[in-house]
């Protein structure tokens, strides 16, 4: 049975909800993902992220594969109860299936996203030859 507490966040029409993922330590933003009410729950039980893989279908913990897990510190939830943040410890300091810190890694520059961030690890020595989580 779930707690009460997922009663009080809107699901989309999908019965998900979008998740923000941000360093506990300097706030920079690392990822954005979905949960459904199972994810969400096993995230506030286990401490550590776990979101809804929309492309799998299926409960997606983050660092499964990787190692670079993220342990939950705070879950907040917006003002409209529709969008949730975790504050986390990011293990191994890689967020993204690109081997970068954040997922949020290219600015728009004259009209053009360039790349702004490095590559800290290359995907295939994180993944395999798929190179994604």
């Amino acid at each position: 049975m779930d707690p009460d507490w997922l009663n009080d966040i809107k699901w989309n029409d999908d019965g998900l909800v979008p998740v923000i993922a941000q360093d506990a330590v300097d706030g920079r933003v690392l990822m954005l993902a979905w949960m459904n009410r199972e994810a969400l729950r096993l995230t506030a039980e286990q401490g550590h992220a776990v979101y809804w893989s929309r492309s799998r279908a299926r409960l997606w913990h983050k660092g499964e594969e990787s190692g670079h897990r993220q342990i939950v510190r705070e879950i907040r939830l917006d003002c409209d109860n529709d969008v949730v943040i975790l504050q986390v410890e990011q293990k191994g300091g890689i967020a993204c299936h690109t081997g970068r810190r954040s997922c949020f890694f290219r600015r728009l520059e004259a009209g053009q996203w360039k790349p702004v961030d490095p590559v800290l690890k290359d995907p295939s020595d994180i993944y395999g030859k798929d190179g994604h989580e």
